[in-house]
């Protein structure tokens, strides 16, 4: 069973960075399109940015230039740089395949805060 475990999120100051990470295990990660999304309190789940197995991005309108994605193939990890990080940035972050039918189970999630 494919597994999905984030990590990296915490706390940072308005215009800080962090960089989150996705360890994916139980599938054959080079395949796969993989996606970061987050969640903020009372709303729906978004799609953030996203990389296809070759390597190309997709970016929301409101992280374009902000973040990037990126993936280690060896490692079966993603990752998300996230800098000039602001408030409403504040979420749980998921990374999971590009949306699919079936998708692998979600993860817990890695929350970052942004504080003003």
């Amino acid at each position: 069973q494919v597994q999905l475990v984030e990590s990296g999120g915490g706390l940072v100051q308005d215009g800080g960075s962090l960089r989150l990470a996705c360890a994916v295990s139980g599938s054959n990660f080079r395949i796969n399109d993989m996606a970061w999304y987050r969640q903020a309190p009372g709303k729906q789940r978004d799609l953030v940015a996203a990389i296809t197995r070759g390597g190309m991005t997709t970016y929301a309108d409101s992280v374009k230039g902000r973040f990037t994605v990126s993936r280690d193939n060896a490692k079966n990890t993603i990752y998300l740089q996230m800098n000039s990080l602001k408030t409403e940035d504040t979420a749980v972050y998921f990374c999971n395949t590009v949306p699919l039918f079936q998708m692998p189970p979600w993860g817990q999630g890695t929350q970052v805060t942004v504080s003003s």
